[in-house]
């Protein structure tokens, strides 16, 4: 079974477009299971072992160990491994719908003049985050973006995001006067460093990363998750604030004022509807307020 895994990982990378992380976790889930099946059985499992029978006590310890329903109902789904599909017969968990972090729009406010406007860095991050909020750009987007994929003058940004998809995103005059502020200083950080000229991992060229580090190389998605950390420590804002919680807002503030569900999937670059109406909560929340504000009878 260990060489089958191989295979289909092997198989899904080229030929399902997927990307490293995406593989990694299904390497993991099918690995835990394996795991699972070889300590139950006393020996390596065989194809014909994979029972619903199976599939149950295994769901069985995953909420005993209080691992998240999502993880353990992904570890069921059906990749082809085997000729029928044992998690049929099995109850398969409720993926739960969490409030996603996301910020107050006064305290987005707050969190975007944290930056030092007197310093490069300074200038580089109030670019970052007001291109984050004006955007809902996943983290691995923003920080692979290159110069050539910024439009100021139509405020337009092009992004290569997951499986390799590209889709064209809008930003505000904010983020634009924002990143207009920042190009010079970005000049003086590549001109004093020595820029790194290796893959940003999406398979474009690094020559002209959008986002640099004092020494003048692409900043990577580690050093922007502390840097947005630190900033929202300084303004006291609620814990659990991450650039994806950025994104979170972003699409959040949109559903609040009015936008179409459709039209915020095409702009957060989701494959389906299903991931973007986790934000519906906001409306959900909003309109209960409202209820009780007004109802004669609430």
């Amino acid at each position: 079974m260990r060489e089958q895994l191989e295979s289909f990982l092997e198989y899904v990378r080229l030929n399902r477009n997927l990307s490293p992380h995406t593989v990694r976790a299904y390497g993991s889930d099918l690995s835990q299971f394996l795991a699972f099946a070889a300590g139950r059985l006393g020996r390596e499992p065989r194809v014909d072992d994979f029972d619903h029978g199976l599939v149950r006590a295994y769901l069985a310890e995953t909420y005993e160990r209080r691992q998240a329903s999502s993880s353990a109902a992904r570890k069921l789904r059906r990749e082809g491994m085997l000729e029928s599909d044992p998690g049929t017969l099995a109850s398969v968990p409720k993926v739960e719908r969490r409030m996603p972090p996301h910020l107050a729009e006064d305290q987005v406010g707050v969190l975007l003049a944290a930056p030092d406007p007197g310093t490069s860095l300074g200038l580089r991050d109030r670019a970052i985050l007001e291109l984050f909020y004006a955007s809902g750009l996943r983290l691995s987007e923003l920080v692979g973006l290159n110069l050539e994929d910024v439009n100021l003058a139509s405020r337009m940004v092009r992004v290569l995001g997951k499986g390799g998809k590209e889709r064209i995103v809008p930003f505000n005059p904010a983020a634009a006067a924002a990143i207009r502020t920042y190009l010079p200083a970005r000049r003086g950080l590549i001109s004093g460093g020595v820029p790194d000229r290796t893959s940003p991992g999406d398979g474009r060229r690094n020559h002209d990363p959008l986002f640099v580090n004092y020494r003048g190389g692409r900043l990577s998605s580690r050093s922007v998750g502390r840097m947005v950390r630190r900033y929202v420590t300084r303004v006291g804002a609620q814990r659990g604030i991450s650039p994806h919680a950025l994104r979170h807002s972003f699409a959040t503030h949109l559903l609040e004022r009015g936008a179409d569900l459709r039209a915020i999937q095409e702009l957060l670059g989701h494959a389906r509807i299903t991931t973007t109406q986790r934000y519906t909560h906001v409306s959900a929340a909003q309109i209960t307020e409202l209820y009780r504000k007004t109802h004669p009878r609430a």
